[in-house]
């Protein structure tokens, strides 16, 4: 009697900022259900969370994001006017220096990153060097975070060119490719004005005290001060509402062409692009939107085993 070879999974998590921290609730509620990737990939925020946990350090990172508040987000936003308007720098040697400083050819299981190449628009996938090199270019969103330089080329956040890399995850050798998006509900979001008086009265968020650091004298940049319901929205807004369209977009014609075995959307249209300190909650939409859709992934890895028996 033979025995049917389990297919090799692999986990292609995908960009959404802040959204991203439901990535941790994901890989949670697959490891209560017995599934363990056999490879990750990961875009942006993705590539972030799954570098931390192909390095052991999934733990250490979830009790971190649980525990930000907005004034510990503000404090790894270094300004530069430069190519972006933050820096990067603290934000990955704190990265470095307490979840993973080591090459990705040294992680306990394939690991890859997606960049974008800048200059020609091309899609470039980090599979060596540093993980914290690969991670930051991955996660530099352009005109939020400066550009970084590798092998000659400015690479910019992946999810400009492959949002969610399932694409990746096949090249990488999986049979089973679980995809997590997390931009599938954002239309709409982001777009209402906001009214003066409620404006002075609410707390700044970390984005807009990052502008206010930018441009002095202007207490609440990325909101809008006029007191018209038709006013057009907050500078903040647009920003993130043409981000969200254009990952949406892309999303949806990538994964029309590249499907996934078993797709996980989280619903997170409620969590805002620079809202970090929200983890609690994006965890557990991660974790609900898994245990969703795992009959139809185990039956798609038991599919996958049979044909890979047959051939």
């Amino acid at each position: 009697m033979s025995t049917v070879p389990r297919p090799r999974i692999g986990l292609a998590l995908g960009s959404g900022s802040a959204r991203g921290w439901a990535h941790i609730g994901v890989i949670r509620a697959l490891a209560d259900a017995g599934i363990e990737p056999d490879l990750v990939c990961g875009t942006s925020i993705g590539a972030l969370v799954g570098a931390a946990y192909v390095a052991g350090e999934l733990d250490r990172l979830e009790a971190w994001v649980r525990g930000l508040r907005p004034q510990t987000v503000v404090g790894f936003l270094d300004v530069s006017l430069n190519g972006g308007l933050i820096k990067g720098e603290k934000l990955i040697t704190f990265f470095r220096e307490h979840f993973v400083d080591r090459d990705i050819q040294d992680l306990a299981r394939p690991f890859a990153a997606v960049a974008t190449d800048l200059a020609h628009g091309r899609e470039v996938w980090l599979r060596e060097g540093g993980v914290s090199d690969a991670v930051r270019a991955s996660i530099a969103l352009p005109g939020l975070f400066t550009p970084v330089r590798r092998d000659g080329a400015w690479l910019v956040d992946g999810g400009l060119v492959n949002p969610v890399p399932v694409s990746l995850a096949r090249a990488m050798g999986a049979d089973v490719v679980i995809a997590v998006d997390l931009n599938s509900d954002l239309l709409g979001r982001h777009l209402k004005a906001q009214p003066a008086a409620r404006a002075k009265k609410s707390r700044p968020s970390p984005a807009d005290t990052v502008f206010a650091r930018i441009q002095a004298g202007i207490s609440q940049f990325g909101r809008n001060g006029g007191e018209a319901t038709d006013a057009p929205p907050a500078m903040l807004d647009v920003m993130a509402s043409s981000i969200n369209i254009m990952q949406v977009f892309i999303t949806r014609s990538r994964l029309a062409g590249e499907p996934a075995d078993a797709l996980v959307t989280p619903r997170l249209a409620a969590f805002g692009l620079m809202e970090f300190h929200r983890a609690a909650s994006a965890i557990d939409a991660g974790r609900r939107a898994t245990e969703a859709v795992l009959a139809d992934l185990r039956a798609r890895i038991d599919d996958s085993g049979t044909a890979t028996e047959r051939y």
